[in-house]
């Protein structure tokens, strides 16, 4: 069984686009991994990335072959999946026969059972794919208001409604995020993706919703950790959203200065809930 200090020798970041894989390689250089490698995706990882690894490796999301043979030959002693991939990616690739044969053999095709696959086979050829919560200390949060303005009474009864079934939503694998207003449930996150969802449920229940992002039970957080970043509040600005919260300690906030300043500016309360749910690790 690999430990902490073995896994420090040789990273691998599996980057997808935004600032997450930055904070990330940024966190895992700060306690000490020695090697960074950053397997980047033509046109979705940012360049910049290259500045805080000790080497970047390009290739198209559906090269999968060539990603496997690469990376089965380089020693690597851990793994971390961040960053997004855009879930149209999926129908827009042009993929190779190991990936077309992958995807034609999942029944169910969603984020657990795509990045699932992917994990199980880094993990086939020795490379262990550690929670995409570690290295992330700065960025994890625990459990309180973090805005200028609480929610109020009607918003945090939407709240507490909307975390209860989010968090059985969550467990059937369909998404994280729901919008709420008022007890009635505006729009559940599907296939495409947390802005489109919210966006969505904007349209429906006009401004004064709100928006709990969870991540349930048993929650694979080796990818799909639930994460909100600068870009959300613009996101939640256009939606009409008045409030938003997430899971102490289970999820990822980037960018955490200009999301609190943005979120209030727009009063935009943001709140983190008690799920009673342990705290996704922060090392291997």
């Amino acid at each position: 069984m690999l430990m902490a200090k073995d896994v420090a020798e040789k990273l691998l970041i599996i980057a997808g686009s935004g600032t997450y894989p930055a904070c990330m390689a940024a966190g895992a250089r700060k306690a000490g991994v020695r090697h960074i490698s950053v397997l980047a995706f033509r046109g979705m990882t940012s360049r910049s990335l290259k500045a805080l690894a000790d080497e970047m490796v390009w290739f198209g999301v559906g090269e999968l072959r060539a990603i496997f043979d690469w990376a089965a030959g380089q020693g690597f002693t851990g793994a971390l999946m961040a960053g997004q991939i855009h879930p149209l990616a999926l129908f827009r690739t042009r993929f190779d026969d190991l990936a077309r044969t992958w995807l034609s053999g999942l029944p169910v095709k969603n984020a657990h059972t795509i990045y699932g696959k992917v994990a199980e086979e880094l993990e086939k050829i020795g490379i262990r794919v550690l929670p995409a919560s570690c290295y992330m200390d700065d960025h994890i949060l625990a459990a309180g208001v973090l805005t200028q303005r609480a929610p109020d009474a009607r918003e945090q009864r939407d709240i507490e409604f909307g975390h209860g079934v989010a968090s059985s939503i969550c467990g059937l694998d369909v998404g994280q995020t729901l919008l709420v207003k008022d007890g009635v449930i505006l729009a559940v996150e599907a296939f495409e993706g947390t802005n489109a969802a919210i966006l969505r449920g904007g349209k429906l229940g006009g401004p004064g919703s709100v928006v709990i992002k969870v991540a349930t039970q048993g929650h694979d957080m080796r990818f799909d950790i639930p994460v909100i970043g600068e870009a959300t509040i613009s996101v939640l600005r256009k939606a009409g959203v008045s409030a938003i919260a997430y899971q102490a300690g289970r999820l990822v906030m980037l960018e955490r200065p200009k999301v609190i300043a943005a979120a209030d500016k727009l009063k935009i309360a943001i709140v983190g809930l008690d799920s009673g749910l342990p705290a996704a690790p922060l090392r291997p």
